[in-house]
């Protein structure tokens, strides 16, 4: 009888379900990625700024790793390339959009819900920071 493979040991923080691995980021960054780069409203904001997609997916996949899953791949700083692009309110609308519908469609809801509640605070934080920059008022959106 052979032994059930052992499990990596995984950071004590890191959200413990059993769906969630890097493999599964991974696929949500690629899938998600796959949409927008086809959207008519941010496809074109994203096909403009990012000139490698490997290396983005890469990046934009350790970020979600070192937030769920403690891996701490990731470091820098998010805000940063975002402050530059003319980004407004409908374009966070529709990242969103695409991210929770990308997350519903890969994940059980326990997991996507996980998924989107982040994504709208990063949009939140992200939409205020780059209009406090602009000296502009934003409206927060609301938490599932």
């Amino acid at each position: 009888m052979s032994m059930p493979a052992a499990q990596p040991e995984r950071h004590p923080l890191a959200v413990q379900n059993p769906e969630l691995d890097d493999a599964a980021i991974r696929r949500l960054v690629e899938t998600f990625y796959g949409r927008a780069r086809e959207d008519e409203l941010i496809g074109p904001i994203f096909n403009h700024t990012v000139e490698d997609w490997d290396e983005h997916i890469g990046k934009i996949s350790d970020f979600w790793s070192s937030m769920f899953l403690k891996t701490g791949r990731y470091s820098g700083a998010p805000m940063r390339p975002h402050l530059v692009l003319e980004l407004r309110g409908p374009h966070f609308d529709r990242w969103l959009q695409l991210f929770e519908a990308t997350a519903k469609d890969l994940f059980a809801p326990e997991l996507g819900k996980l998924f989107i509640v982040r994504a709208r605070r990063i949009a939140d934080s992200f939409e205020m920071g780059i209009a406090s920059t602009r000296g502009e008022l934003v409206r927060p959106r609301h938490s599932v």
